[in-house]
């Protein structure tokens, strides 16, 4: 692999304050996935991140969660399956009132995990974006992990595209450590920018109990709000330009 899309979760803006360093982050990725609503953002950081896309030519994604900015959406919920599609197609449309183009849609947190297990959530996730596709005349690929998710979004016709993780850690069937454990998170710019040339030279990624396991990635994850997101961000970077790897968006 050549080129990679990096990615970040973006426009976490809670109660009027930033969860992150957007503009340092907007000129180090490729894609930003922006909070619409559900669990962070608002009007106001929805153009923000519209226009420091423009300014950095980053390409920009729409990040629905469960509607629960009390728990920042990393609570599982089970909404009926009509009531999530509303939801989801309220943030959509939220993020599209700003004035984005839209290229891919990411769910987050705990929803994230959920479309990736159930079934039914993953249905209803799909066929909000499957609505909004046909409103814009173009199918919106789905950014995410494996699971159920991928055959829902198949079966709508839509794209799906794999993302790695490279500030989580890695159980070793594949998922992620829950964010309760000490070693759920990894903040070591040297570690990250290793681990990222790794999943870019054989897609594989080291897993918390020291087993090496393989990752099938196109995306590589960075998230806005870790407090050493952006010198992650630049290492990552560093490294991938120094390897030749070409940081750039598949939408």
């Amino acid at each position: 692999m050549r080129d990679v899309d990096l990615n970040a979760d973006l426009g976490e803006t809670v109660d009027g304050m930033p969860t992150a360093d957007d503009e340092a982050m907007f000129a180090l990725v490729s894609s930003a996935s922006v909070a619409c609503g559900g669990h962070a953002g608002d009007d106001a950081s929805m153009r923000a991140s519209v226009e420091r896309a423009a300014r950095y030519g980053v390409a920009i994604g729409a990040h629905p969660s469960y509607d629960d900015r009390a728990n920042f959406g990393r609570l599982r919920r089970d909404p009926s399956p009509a009531d999530l599609r509303a939801s989801v197609a309220r943030q959509l449309d939220a993020l599209a009132a700003a004035g984005v183009d839209l290229r891919y849609v990411k769910p987050h947190g705990a929803l994230y995990h959920a479309v990736s297990a159930d079934a039914g959530q993953a249905a209803a996730v799909v066929a909000a974006i499957a609505d909004h596709s046909a409103r814009l005349g173009r199918p919106l690929p789905v950014l995410g992990l494996p699971g159920a998710i991928v055959e829902a979004a198949a079966s709508a016709g839509l794209p799906f595209v794999h993302e790695a993780f490279l500030d989580r850690g890695y159980t070793a069937n594949g998922g992620l450590v829950p964010r309760d454990r000490p070693d759920a998170l990894v903040d070591d710019p040297a570690r990250v920018a290793e681990r990222a040339l790794r999943l870019v030279a054989d897609g594989t990624v080291d897993t918390v109990d020291g087993t090496r396991i393989a990752v099938d990635a196109a995306s590589l994850c960075l998230h806005g709000d870790s407090p050493a997101a952006v010198a992650m961000a630049r290492a990552v970077r560093a490294a991938l330009d120094g390897a030749g790897v070409e940081v750039r968006a598949p939408w």
